[in-house]
């Protein structure tokens, strides 16, 4: 029987903050897991495309405490090239082999008894260069006479697919209206408080490569630094650290790096340890990609959209990095955003160029496609002299359509997205902050009202990277469906009837001990600190598989279940020994209040306590056929994760929330200066297990979403010189400019997930670069100023401006 929530829902502290706050926390740099560890730095091209002629290492192996040098050379012999999720021949290694292409990119290790002999030697390590053409422009990367950076491909295309569901040429030929409009997305990443780390270990005796490392995978991440190093997988180990600073999608794309680590201590015979430093980071970890958009909008004169085309390129960089192209095809289950339209065209183009690599940021491809989406029915409602948000309810799916299956294939499973959407209105009084607004315009004011819908997908299903390849590819008999999303948890007791909880979910600051603490703490009757979790991934000891990890804010959804489960699993066995000690059928107890007793009438009851104590002290107690032993297992997976169909439709997550946000600003014309006066957040993630977590949450990916909007772009010049390599030059926001927040929720519970949770963790990242760029169009209308390219920087908006009140005066 099902147990009354007691604490699931309830805003209880995060156990992981005590030692946090006190600086007892357990990162990569702290304590080296091994004795002796040499330290590694890492040599990186200075030009953004140049061929690699040689190599003199002399000087730097004559240091006095160097250990060895890998150079590209014994890296393209020692390694297979990563694989890549495109048919096209890119031979990406862990270091630039013959080729660097990118300002940054690795081209040689120094491993010596410190770090700071380690730095003194890089930089007597000569690489000789034939610098090359660059391009950095994804349209001009395209163009007949650009640079090639990948002879083998011949082109700079990646990949490119053109994906066509309903009947989107029949739409905008019955269409009464057609808009059009093209959008630019900044490159930008999460910056995380830390950087990356990797220590890693090599047993030449038993043939076992370990790794330690603030890596949020396992993920796919390990079968393929696996296959590169030409590691059976069962010799390759992977051990993270209790504490991770922070990840946001940045440190999946890590796995380069344990690569080239590994193979240092490989080579050297030493334990390695490499701790990025921030320009490091900045110039060469990962990123989110920067894209050049083009929308098309087919629609009544009521507003009721028939159908859109969807075309863009997404720029790469040097390589195309596994997950990717995931940039282009991760939100294809919900392209079409919370809209019942049926009829889409997607004509995506992955595009290689002298950047660096980029992988999945925090909302990962969703902030672009509500960029350009929501950027369209703000532009669609002003061509119909309709209000924004009538527009959006007209389109919006009904709640009793819900689960709703998209065109593309995505599989919504529950919500109310119109009473989300006035939720968020009446909270942000829209009504009135349309009456101020033609008050403030009649001052001479510029002010401003914006709005922006989402569905917020999370648990992402392996499948979707297939979309990438083309059906024909896909039908072929050798070809291996790919689908999914699971995760693990083991429940025990102790014989003095506390519980342990183990599990393998890679935490980055999420409080999952906490929630887990608390969902135990619900099933088994107990209080949350009864509950001892431990959350630390070890591959050689954990139940894990590709797809387990933190990432996708998956664990709100499938950590959570499996926890669930595990505890429902223990409890039934502890009813069931109860039963017996008691000499009743199970079906006469119950389990209630933390103990077993009789469902009627009087009789003994049994606590988890007394139970652990007779458990585990008395093995002859327990029913003929019980494993001896309280602790159980639970493996949680998804039964809607498929694999793409010969459409190209996938269900590419799990769960899907939604989100309605109102913004309100005021535009300053003389400094382009954006004061935001209101902000109002409405989420629906399902049943909410800490509704203070959720509220960090919210806060943080409003701020990484501020920041990709306001300040932050990874900037080239023409060359392919990095430009912005510390945070005097890459701004991102602080606690000044984070902006009151007002939050709700609506819960309409996932019927999918064991407590009808969903996930939050990309949150208004999504949303914050579309509602606050369709509020500063709103206010600049009377200039007709329309934002189509971010980050709106002060310089950027105000030749903006300018230009609007030349033409205007002119």
């Amino acid at each position: 029987m099902a147990q009354a929530s007691q604490w699931i829902g309830k805003p209880i502290k995060r156990v992981e903050d005590a030692r946090l706050l006190t600086g007892r926390g357990t990162f990569i740099d702290d304590h080296p897991p091994v004795a002796n560890a040499c330290h590694a730095a890492i040599v990186r091209s200075p030009h953004a495309h140049a061929r690699i002629l040689g190599y003199d290492v002399a000087a730097t192996l004559a240091t006095p405490g160097v250990v060895g040098v890998i150079t590209g050379e014994d890296v393209a012999k020692a390694c297979k090239p990563f694989g890549v999720g495109v048919t096209a021949p890119i031979h990406y290694y862990p270091s630039a082999t013959d080729r660097a292409r990118f300002v940054g990119e690795p081209v040689a290790v120094v491993v010596a008894r410190d770090r700071y002999i380690a730095e003194d030697a890089a930089d007597h390590l000569v690489v000789r260069y034939e610098p090359l053409p660059a391009v950095v422009d994804p349209e001009k990367a395209l163009e007949p006479d650009a640079p090639i950076l990948h002879e083998a491909v011949g082109t700079n295309l990646a990949g490119h697919r053109r994906l066509v569901y309903g009947d989107p040429d029949r739409a905008f030929a019955e269409a009464e209206v057609v808009i059009r409009e093209r959008f630019r997305f900044p490159k930008y990443g999460s910056t995380p408080i830390e950087t990356y780390g990797v220590i890693a270990r090599w047993d030449g005796l038993d043939g076992v490569l370990t790794i330690w490392s603030n890596f949020m995978g396992p993920f796919i991440m390990h079968p393929l630094v696996s296959r590169v190093l030409g590691l059976p997988e069962n010799k390759l180990r992977f051990i993270v650290p209790p504490d991770i600073g922070g990840s946001f999608g940045i440190k999946s794309s890590i796995y380069p790096y344990l690569a080239l680590i590994g193979l240092a201590a490989m080579k050297t015979g030493v334990p390695v340890k490499w701790i990025e430093d921030r320009r490091e980071h900045l110039t060469a970890s990962s990123s989110g990609t920067d894209r050049v958009a083009w929308r098309e909008v087919a629609a009544r004169k009521d507003g009721t959209i028939l159908g859109m085309r969807f075309k863009w390129f997404d720029n790469v960089g040097g390589y195309i990095r596994s997950p990717e192209p995931g940039c282009s095809f991760r939100p294809t289950g919900n392209f079409v955003g919370p809209y019942r339209f049926k009829n889409l065209e997607v004509d995506a183009s992955v595009v290689m160029t002298n950047k660096s690599l980029t992988g999945p940021n925090r909302g990962y491809a969703c902030g672009h496609l509500y960029f350009e989406t929501e950027g369209m029915m703000d532009r669609l409602a002003e061509k119909l002299g309709l209000d924004p948000a009538e527009v959006r309810r007209r389109n919006l799916i009904p709640p009793d359509e819900l689960p709703y299956r998209t065109p593309t294939g995505g599989y919504y499973d529950s919500g109310d997205y119109p009473k989300t959407l006035q939720m968020a209105l009446d909270m942000a009084r829209y009504d009135e902050l349309r009456r101020v607004q033609k008050t403030a315009r009649a001052a001479g004011k510029y002010f401003g009202i914006g709005l922006a819908l989402a569905v917020d997908p999370s648990v992402s299903n392996m499948g979707y990277v297939a979309t990438a390849l083309d059906p024909q590819f896909r039908a072929k008999p050798e070809y291996l469906p790919k689908s999914g999303a699971t995760e693990s948890a083991t429940v025990k007791v102790d014989p003095l009837g506390r519980v342990i909880a183990i599990l393998g979910t890679t935490p980055q600051g999420q409080g999952h001990q906490t929630i887990v603490s608390q969902i135990i703490a619900d099933e088994l009757g107990l209080k949350p600190q009864d509950i001892t979790v431990v959350d630390e991934m070890d591959t050689f000891t954990r139940v894990w598989s590709i797809s387990s990890g933190t990432y996708s804010s998956r664990f709100g959804s499938v950590g959570t279940s499996a926890a669930a489960l595990a505890a429902r699993k223990l409890r039934a066995k502890l009813v069931e020994y109860a039963a017996h000690l008691m000499d009743v059928p199970a079906s006469d107890v119950e389990f209630k209040d933390g103990a077993v007793r009789l469902k009627r009438g009087k009789g003994p009851s049994y606590t988890v306590k007394d139970l652990a104590g007779r458990a585990h002290w008395n093995t002859e107690s327990l029913p003929d056929g019980m494993e001896p032993g309280l602790q159980a297992t639970a493996v949680f997976g998804f039964t809607v994760a498929k694999a793409v169909d010969a459409e190209d439709r996938v269900n590419s997550s799990n769960t899907y929330g939604f989100i309605a946000e109102v913004m309100a600003v005021e535009v300053d014309p003389d400094t382009a200066q954006i004061t935001i006066v209101r902000y109002v957040t409405v989420h629906d993630a399902g049943t909410i297990i800490n509704p203070m977590i959720v509220e960090g949450q919210i806060y943080g990916g409003a701020l990484h979403g501020l920041g990709g909007a306001l300040y932050e772009e990874l900037r080239y010049d023409d060359d392919g010189q990095f430009l912005t390599g510390s945070f005097m030059d890459y701004l991102v926001p602080t606690a000044s400019e984070a902006p009151t927040i007002e939050i709700a929720h609506l819960s309409s519970p996932s019927p999918l997930t064991t407590l009808g949770s969903k996930g939050l963790g990309e949150s208004s990242s999504m949303t914050v670069p579309a509602v606050i760029a369709n509020a500063v169009s709103d206010a600049l209308t009377p200039l007709g100023v329309r934002i189509t390219e971010l980050p709106m920087t002060p310089d950027r908006l105000w030749r903006s401006i300018r230009e609007a009140r030349e033409k205007k005066d002119s």
